[in-house]
């Protein structure tokens, strides 16, 4: 009979090759290591009780909700493997939660800029003292809406700036699909600068150590330097809000800039044309206004 901590590497080793992101699957080994091992790490995988899995769980259950819920959820995986092999009969971590008290289900939104502050918000950012490629990729960031992991990993062979299209391979979208992101103009001098600063790694943003990406506390941090209280990520619904009170633009064509995924069957059928000659004109109608005065309602549809 295995113990916990043998039983958890099988499960990473069967999941591994299928996991997309290497992080979560580091992050899966590590979180049952720091908070699962040092109690029942090398307990028989069938002798973890319920109450074994509340007192990992109690210590950090308000304090880091989302963290026990992960835990709690990768303890699991490790039980159903037990059980589909005859190790044990039952799941204790399906229980786990009885004693510990329900989690708030509400998130505190990431802190956003208005979008009537995202010219002076750039206009920061190119006179900050950071390094060129930290202030290519906020910009870009800003100027995509793309997510900060998007931007900071990025690499030149997804990049067409012949036919100003940056396509984003499906193992690096959340929505596992491939997203092609229509580049405006500023975006495209942005790219063309950062090819200055390119390496024999590939990425568009290289970070201070060869081959490795720019840090997302990197970019984090410099917003916080220049005195603004928002979050990278925050840069997605201010597009969101502009696109929705400044553009005339449908819900969905935002919606497909944001690479959201569709949830109704009307929308849906939208998804069988990603509309990307409606989201290049409204990339190109955010850049001018985040790099210069606001238009007031500019029509791309």
């Amino acid at each position: 009979m295995p113990t916990f901590a043998e039983a958890t590497r099988i499960v990473y080793d069967i999941n591994r090759p299928s996991w997309r992101n290497p992080k979560h699957a580091a992050q899966f080994l590590s979180t049952l290591e720091t908070y699962a091992f040092p109690r029942i790490g090398q307990m028989s995988v069938a002798d973890v009780t319920a109450a074994d899995v509340e007192a990992i769980l109690a210590p950090i259950w308000r304090t880091k909700a989302e963290t026990a819920r992960r835990v709690r959820q990768r303890i699991g995986k490790v039980m159903k493997l037990a059980m589909k092999r005859k190790w044990r009969a039952d799941d204790p971590s399906a229980v786990s939660g009885e004693e510990l008290g329900r989690h708030s289900t509400s998130q505190t939104p990431r802190k956003a800029l208005p979008y009537s502050d995202v010219p002076a918000f750039l206009a920061a950012v190119r006179q900050s003292k950071a390094t060129g490629a930290t202030k290519l990729a906020m910009e870009l960031l800003v100027l995509t809406a793309a997510r900060s992991g998007e931007i900071r990993l990025a690499r030149w062979d997804e990049i067409d700036l012949a036919n100003a299209t940056w396509t984003i391979p499906a193992q690096r979208m959340k929505a596992g699909r491939e997203h092609r992101v229509p580049l405006s103009d500023r975006a495209v001098t942005v790219l063309r600068d950062a090819q200055r600063l390119a390496d024999e790694s590939g990425l568009v943003f290289p970070g201070t150590r060869y081959g490795k990406p720019l840090s997302d506390a990197t970019l984090q941090k410099l917003t916080r330097e220049l005195g603004f209280d928002v979050h990278v990520h925050g840069f997605r619904s201010t597009f969101r809000v502009w696109a929705q009170e400044r553009s005339t633009a449908p819900r969905e064509v935002a919606e497909m800039a944001l690479a959201h995924v569709v949830k109704n069957k009307v929308e849906a059928a939208y998804a069988r044309s990603d509309l990307f000659d409606l989201r290049r004109r409204l990339m190109e109608t955010w850049a001018a206004a985040a790099t210069a005065a606001m238009a007031d309602v500019v029509r791309v549809a």
